[in-house]
């Protein structure tokens, strides 16, 4: 197991409405191409060969470090219509991260207590996205990504122009049999890519 959680961040719940997602932790995350298309490349004989624009994703995600203050990133891999991750953010203890902010997204947005403003941080996160959360950081990502197919005019094998779903799936990873188990799923992802749930032959 990878020494990077070492029991730092034991979550009682993944779906607690106090999270707030610039702190600390590990977190799953998994970003898919629009319609699931097959964009990053194909798997053959268990082995995934990248596309122009899988590389430019393997390459962008370990870039992240380079542009985000304290995260350390975990296992990864680069699916042929997906990508797995592990970002771990540990900022110093005596930096503030009492904001009122949490992720821009939908599926796991949940936030901290009561604001002064007698609002919750899940009420008030769609109009105040801070930085070096989860959500600014896969948005930059995947921003990046988009912008660099654009520019460089990659497209799928039939021409179309990359695209990302519209939204992303985050999950705190809430202790070490935790980690370990979705560090192993990631690892062995392109082996098991005939039973994973985003499988498509197209």
């Amino acid at each position: 197991m990878s020494d990077k959680f070492q029991n730092k961040y034991r979550i009682a719940s993944a779906r607690t409405s106090w999270w707030n997602y610039g702190w600390n932790g590990a977190y799953f995350i998994t970003v898919c191409t629009a319609n699931r298309s097959n964009y990053f490349g194909e798997i053959e004989n268990g082995k995934m060969k990248l596309s122009s624009i899988g590389i430019l994703a393997d390459v962008l995600w370990h870039e992240i470090k380079n542009h985000a203050e304290n995260i350390e990133l975990g296992a990864f891999v680069v699916m042929p219509n997906h990508i797995h991750g592990i970002l771990i953010l540990d900022r110093p203890e005596n930096v503030n991260t009492d904001s009122s902010v949490d992720t821009g997204h939908i599926e796991i947005g949940h936030a901290l207590s009561i604001s002064q403003s007698n609002q919750t941080p899940a009420q008030q996160r769609f109009r105040n996205q801070g930085k070096n959360t989860v959500s600014s950081i896969i948005g930059s990502y995947k921003s990046a990504l988009t912008k660099h197919c654009n520019r460089l005019g990659l497209t799928d094998t039939d021409g179309v122009i990359f695209a990302w779903q519209t939204r992303f799936h985050d999950h705190i990873i809430r202790n070490n049999e935790e980690y370990q188990r979705i560090n192993d799923y990631i690892e062995t992802n392109i082996q098991n890519w005939g039973k994973d749930k985003f499988f498509d032959e197209k």
